[in-house]
């Protein structure tokens, strides 16, 4: 292994602890906790360092909703390929989006709430943004009927699943009912 080479793991490496790190500290203790000062504590190099790899937080933010966003897509997948039949492929992909939730609120909050820099809905979006629409999509376009468009009834229902996820974590919603709303929402929206 050359020197160059040797030199381009490590810079990975850093970078893969600088974004595991920040994302550990924002699921204990939020998004606010986490600083460039703080990150460069916890991950024990000096704040240039940090700052050879992110511009800033708000870069850092990037970096984990990019991150978040691969993982989302590779479970709306997985959910939605262990199930027979459309019906059972929708409800079971609309369960592991408001688990995704659920479970990473940090994560999901860098993907859809916070700004990280990224674009979203246009040419520069990034891929792995582009992948987790089309996760949805690709399970939820036989959904939409044939007088709907696919794009379309895909922005509805993920919207009506952001709703529901940003909504009972924020207490407005009580957490016992999800399993009867996901019914609900693929009864009404869904025509399968």
């Amino acid at each position: 292994m050359s020197v160059q080479e040797r030199k381009e793991r490590e810079r990975a490496s850093r970078e893969r602890l600088i974004v595991a790190t920040a994302r550990e500290l924002a699921e204990q203790q939020g998004w606010d906790a986490v600083t460039t000062r703080r990150l460069a504590e916890r991950i024990e190099y000096s704040q240039p360092v940090l700052y050879s790899h992110f511009r800033g937080k708000r870069e850092i933010i990037g970096a984990v909703a990019l991150e978040g966003a691969a993982e989302l897509a590779a479970a709306l997948r997985a959910a939605a390929s262990a199930e027979d039949g459309a019906r059972a492929r929708v409800t079971a992909l609309a369960r592991a989006y408001l688990d995704f939730a659920a479970g990473n609120p940090a994560v999901y909050d860098a993907v859809f709430q916070l700004d990280g820099g990224l674009a979203f809905a246009n040419e520069d979006t990034p891929e792995p943004l582009k992948d987790a629409y089309a996760a949805l999509l690709e399970n939820l376009g036989e959904a939409a009927g044939d007088d709907v468009h696919p794009g379309l009834f895909t922005e509805v229902f993920w919207a009506s699943l952001h709703g529901l996820a940003t909504l009972t974590r924020a207490g407005r919603l009580p957490p016992g009912d999800t399993g009867r709303r996901v019914e609900l929402l693929v009864d009404r929206l869904a025509t399968i």
